[in-house]
């Protein structure tokens, strides 16, 4: 016997009501064999004589693709530079965030030192008339001098790290200018003192 579970049509209060309909098979109708899914027409598979077919581009297709082709290593170009500029730029803003704060939130006597600076700055540039080199040195060397007074320990601390860089920077100059002194010069006296040129 077969269970089966319909809900009823019916008015609104009773639309929700569910009841239980028992049936049974026909005694007189003989047994058949179960079908199976595969066997039923609605699931039959057509024979493989469908095949896909590209439909031919369009001229606009044409012209779009070539395009996005000539333009490909020029997008990869500008993906590539944004991803590794992007950093840079953010650490860039969060700095100007953090001045600005800091502009905001100055301690007392910031803005006087600071015009202190920014005038030695000009009077090194007014000193430097003429020469280039002198452009070159003289304001940046006025303006640390000047901020070497109202800082002294950042100064200390800029001049150590300076002085270590300069020496390093020194010191690898002079390791090349020796292996070209070595590979050059010394190479000209052995060809003049080889014994086929005596």
């Amino acid at each position: 016997m077969f269970k089966v579970i319909q809900r009823s049509v019916g008015p609104a209060s009773l639309s929700l009501l569910t009841f239980r309909v028992y049936a049974a098979p026909k005694k007189d109708s003989p047994p058949k064999n179960p079908v199976k899914v595969d066997e039923l027409s609605l699931y039959s598979v057509p024979e493989g004589q469908s095949k896909y077919v590209d439909e031919p581009r369009s001229q606009l297709e044409e012209s779009i693709s070539q395009l996005r082709h000539y333009c490909e290593p020029y997008t990869t170009w500008c993906q590539e530079t944004y991803s590794q500029t992007k950093p840079k730029m953010q650490s860039l803003v969060q700095w100007g965030l953090d001045s600005y704060e800091y502009l905001q939130n100055a301690p007392p006597g910031f803005f006087p030192r600071l015009g202190v600076i920014g005038f030695a700055g000009l009077v090194g540039l007014l000193l430097a008339r003429g020469s280039k080199i002198k452009k070159l040195v003289y304001p940046p060397g006025f303006m640390g001098l000047a901020a070497s007074l109202y800082y002294p320990q950042q100064a200390i601390s800029f001049a150590q790290v300076s002085g270590e860089r300069l020496y390093d920077w020194g010191l690898r100059g002079y390791i090349v200018m020796e292996d070209l002194w070595k590979e050059n010069f010394q190479k000209a006296g052995n060809v003049k003192n080889s014994p086929g040129n005596k």
